[in-house]
């Protein structure tokens, strides 16, 4: 076989190896692709059943007060009635037992606001102090801080009710706010990001400058710690507006009630004969979720702001 020959034969089979290697190439490409695609609607489709499971409820609630009590049973249960009911409802939610209801609603707003703004300030101010002075019962506090976690809140009902007795602040605002603007949680959460989002260096410049310790925290440390103040405060309020057993433990008075006891009240009792419970309780239930929402919706700029604060310099 002369020199050419070979030549040919040889460019040949590199060109058909190249070919080869382009094919599998491609065919390696599309398969990636089409997991790749198969991927991306199996999460889709996880990602709508998540959706409706969560909205669901909701989009049957918003439904359900727009109708009266023969359009709730009788009418489908995912869209509206011919007849639109919800400003009735609204007066009756309103007016019934001389609007205890907004009363209701207010003790609500006001206990949660309370406890929610001092636990925010005493918590971020501990956690503070915590993750950036050292002395000597520091660890001793964190220790107790850890071991708080394990104490199920449940076991400290009977030994609350009794001291709260004995001090005479049964069936008083008192009960409600003192031990709401305490939590150990909170605590650990405002050190663990206190401890990465102040740096110690900016800190000791600020001392190098002449400022004190209660202006570096005012002027210059709060500012980095507006993430876990607006966590602690969503978290909070959404506890103390849905609670339930504190209240029914140690408020006596239902004009002192809060929106959730006061509801579950008018569930238990079940008929009345001038208004229908079922529709003024679902509606009631309608209207205590609006500050939530409005509140969840108010902090979303103080999270993104502090999430980015020092991503630029």
């Amino acid at each position: 076989m002369s020199a050419a020959t070979q030549q040919a034969s040889g460019t040949k089979k590199s060109l058909f190896n190249r070919d080869k290697r382009r094919a599998n190439n491609e065919v390696g490409e599309s398969t990636a692709n089409q997991a790749k695609g198969a991927s991306k609607w199996g999460v889709l489709a996880v990602l709508i059943i998540l959706t409706v499971y969560a909205v669901g409820p909701l989009w049957w609630l918003i439904v359900s007060v727009t109708k009266n009590k023969q359009q709730l049973y009788t009418t489908n249960g995912l869209w509206f009635a011919e007849n639109f009911n919800l400003f009735k409802n609204l007066h009756d939610l309103f007016t019934y037992q001389d609007g205890i209801y907004g009363q209701w609603l207010w003790n609500t707003i006001w206990i949660s606001l309370v406890c929610s703004a001092g636990v925010t300030i005493i918590t971020v101010t501990a956690g503070y102090g915590l993750a950036k002075y050292k002395f000597h019962t520091r660890g001793l506090i964190m220790g107790l801080i850890i071991i708080s976690f394990l104490i199920p809140g449940t076991l400290l009902t009977v030994p609350s009710f009794v001291l709260f007795n004995k001090v005479g602040l049964y069936d008083t605002w008192w009960v409600m706010l003192l031990p709401g603007m305490f939590t150990p949680m909170n605590v650990y959460l405002a050190k663990v990001y206190a401890e990465g989002s102040v740096p110690t260096e900016l800190m000791e410049a600020a001392r190098v400058d002449g400022a004190g310790e209660y202006r570096i925290f005012f002027q210059i440390s709060s500012r980095l710690l507006v993430t876990p103040a607006a966590t602690i405060f969503l978290l909070s309020f959404v506890g103390n507006w849905n609670s339930f057993m504190w209240p029914m433990i140690f408020l006596k008075d239902y004009h002192k009630w809060t929106v959730m006891l006061g509801l579950q009240s008018w569930i238990a009792r079940g008929t009345d004969s001038q208004y229908d419970l079922t529709i003024l309780v679902l509606t009631g239930a309608f209207i205590s979720m609006i500050p939530v929402v409005i509140l969840m919706i108010s902090l979303q700029r103080y999270w993104k702001s502090g999430v980015t604060v020092g991503s630029l310099k």
